[in-house]
């Protein structure tokens, strides 16, 4: 928690305090955290400027990401005037790639995956002597993703449980930290990290197959968040399960997201009779079609 109360004070001059949404569906009460509106668009600016603003400033930033983290970084490295480059896979969406251009970093374009983008990135920084961001294997990361979950309680006192989507484990071994109760961890079950690690006793590979890989596309949950996880509760949900969440965000609430941001929407809808939950919408990273 003193790790979290650091992390919102370097970072309040920089990230948007998200509103809660209190709702009822299906007859039940349920608190939304609308992360989905941070500035570029998903939770991860919290602990790209963490990390930044955590140690000495670098001379240049290099990371790697399936999208959001790229667009938090390259935006973060704008906001503390450094130069960064991001390493996206080829399969990177195109929305998220020209977010990340947009911010001013250079993207370089590597492999069919999240593992082998970072793999260059890893690369380039040990040979550049850049400051490579971890998506959500650092410690400053973690405590900066968990400042969401600390406005949430601030904000509504009442909340009980957390469900959180987890790709690599950052926001989920945040919200631990930030949010004080109990989390939900919840993977599509084409795309379970840690799901695998859980039952490994270890974090392992993992296939990425699922609607939700630009963003939840980790084939290896973090070491650190591992170590917080590893009393969490975890839910699998199938791609047609977030995608009808996601519709019904949209239909019932006007709530636009990308699927990875339904995803623990959609296992809280499979678990009735809960006590009272915050479902994180991390992110709204899609392009949208006019009708």
């Amino acid at each position: 928690m003193d790790q979290v109360a650091a992390a919102a004070e370097r970072i309040a001059p920089y990230i948007r305090r998200t509103p809660i949404l209190r709702a009822e569906v299906d007859g039940r009460p349920v608190v939304f955290k609308l992360e989905h509106l941070q500035r570029t668009g998903s939770f991860k600016l919290r602990g790209a400027l963490n990390a930044l603003l955590g140690g000495p400033a670098p001379e240049h930033v290099v990371t790697a990401s399936g999208g959001n983290h790229g667009v938090a970084v390259a935006t973060a490295a704008k906001l503390l005037g450094l130069p960064a480059t991001v390493y996206v896979p080829e399969t990177a969406p195109a929305a998220k790639a020209r977010r990340i251009e947009a911010a001013g970093a250079k993207l370089v374009r590597v492999g069919s995956s999240y593992a082998e983008a970072n793999t260059a990135a890893r690369a380039e920084a040990e040979g550049s002597g850049a400051r490579y961001v971890s998506a959500y294997d650092d410690p400053l990361v973690v405590a900066g993703q968990g400042t969401c979950a600390a406005e949430a309680v601030a904000d509504a006192p009442d909340i009980a449980a957390f469900a959180v989507a987890v790709g690599g484990g950052g926001l989920a071994a945040g919200t631990v930290l930030g949010g004080g109760r109990p989390v939900i961890a919840v993977e599509p079950d084409g795309c379970c990290a840690l799901r695998r690690a859980l039952d490994a006793g270890h974090p392992v590979d993992s296939p990425v197959d699922s609607v939700s890989a630009s963003a939840l596309g980790a084939t290896r949950v973090g070491d650190v968040p591992f170590g917080i996880l590893r009393g969490a509760r975890s839910e699998l949900v199938t791609d047609a399960e977030t995608l009808a969440a996601r519709d019904r965000l949209w239909e019932e609430l006007r709530l636009a997201v990308e699927p990875a941001a339904a995803v623990p929407f959609a296992a809280w809808l499979n678990t009735p009779g809960e006590a009272l939950t915050c479902v994180i919408l991390c992110g709204a990273n899609s392009d949208w079609t006019p009708a």
